[in-house]
């Protein structure tokens, strides 16, 4: 099939800000059916963009072909291949510039995100602050193309989950047939700041699952894997998904939860993806920089209010209180009673 227009969209990392385009995409294409649409981001994050229609593919190779200046030249070469007509840079960092502009001076339109730095400094300023909701990425992410001349509204609601079929072979470790309330957890974050403490966590996850749901832990990293095994070991309701599974099949099994509970983190834009209510908890960031989860309600955020909150948008600067009063002084009980009440209103 030939399309009207092909747009490239450039969104090479974080994970979570990678998910939180494919939303965006889905209702794009919605809004555009005669458009086709060429993603060219981190071959791991492929599988978010599976059931979107008239999207393709492109993979970076930042530590292989694509590395350095010399890379992002054979990037280009690649993609201008494909005969994109306009360019949407949803990432705005050095890499994306570059790419952007080769194709600026070959004559295709390009847009880049404003990722409103001013605002956001403003937010997170220790005097002063100007506590507002910002506006959020997703949004963000659609102003790019409407500079490109897609306008279009995002609905930013959840839809009816599907859940996928989990294959006996690959979650031979999933209890079936489901018998109980499935809770995901997704318990760190690349930043300290955002991290709940590990045993204000464990009691979180000890009480659900004595109120006899079960629970998966998700995660990515040898010290998460290691944690995850020894909650696993308190609690026969408890499972480690940890290196268990790939990509495609972790967000299968998300499919079929009834509820994530997740720091500000890429655990939330996974089950976003997949039309799962999340109870987000947040520390040191704030749901009003931007980044909550697609579809997602702050009032299902489990969060304290502090004179110093946020004092960082991405959660990489230190407490300058030394206290971490923000996740230290955020009760347990508030994290469980949220959970309980999601699971009670589905």
């Amino acid at each position: 099939m030939t399309y009207k227009n092909k747009i490239l969209v450039i969104r090479f990392s974080a994970m979570g800000d990678v998910a939180m385009t494919a939303p965006v995409l889905k209702e794009f294409i919605r809004e555009y059916p005669d458009t086709e649409l060429l993603v060219v981001s981190r071959s791991l994050f492929k599988p978010f963009f599976n059931d979107i229609p008239n999207l393709s593919f492109h993979a970076l190779e930042p530590k292989g072909k694509h590395k350095g200046f010399l890379g992002l030249i054979k990037l280009f070469r690649e993609l201008k291949k494909e005969k994109v007509t306009a360019v949407a840079d949803l990432h705005n960092n050095l890499r994306s510039k570059i790419v952007s502009c080769f194709f600026s001076l070959a004559g295709v339109k390009t847009a880049t995100l404003d990722k409103g730095r001013k605002e956001k400094a403003a937010l997170t300023c220790k005097e002063n602050k100007l506590l507002k909701p910002l506006k959020s990425t997703v949004n963000r992410y659609a102003d790019v193309f409407k500079e490109l001349g897609f306008p279009f509204v995002l609905k930013n609601t959840l839809e009816k989950p599907v859940p996928a079929q989990l294959q006996k072979e690959t979650f031979s470790f999933v209890p079936v047939p489901k018998t109980k309330k499935w809770i995901g957890v997704s318990p760190f974050a690349q930043h300290q700041q955002k991290v709940y403490p590990l045993p204000k966590m464990e009691t979180v996850l000890l009480s659900l699952a004595e109120a006899g749901h079960q629970l998966f832990i998700f995660g990515g990293s040898e010290a998460e894997e290691h944690i995850a095994a020894q909650w696993e070991k308190k609690h026969d309701n408890i499972l480690s998904v940890v290196k268990k599974v790939k990509l495609d099949d972790e967000l299968k099994l998300i499919s079929n939860l009834d509820v994530m509970l997740s720091m500000d983190s890429s655990g939330m834009h996974l089950a976003s993806l997949k039309n799962i209510p999340v109870v987000s908890v947040w520390g040191a960031t704030h749901p009003y920089a931007g980044f909550l989860g697609y579809g997602q309600s702050i009032n299902d955020a489990a969060q304290i209010d502090l004179y110093c909150r946020p004092c960082s948008i991405y959660g990489n600067v230190p407490c300058y209180r030394g206290d971490f009063a923000c996740m230290n002084n955020l009760s347990e009980s508030v994290v469980i009673n949220s959970v309980l009440k999601k699971l009670g209103n589905d």
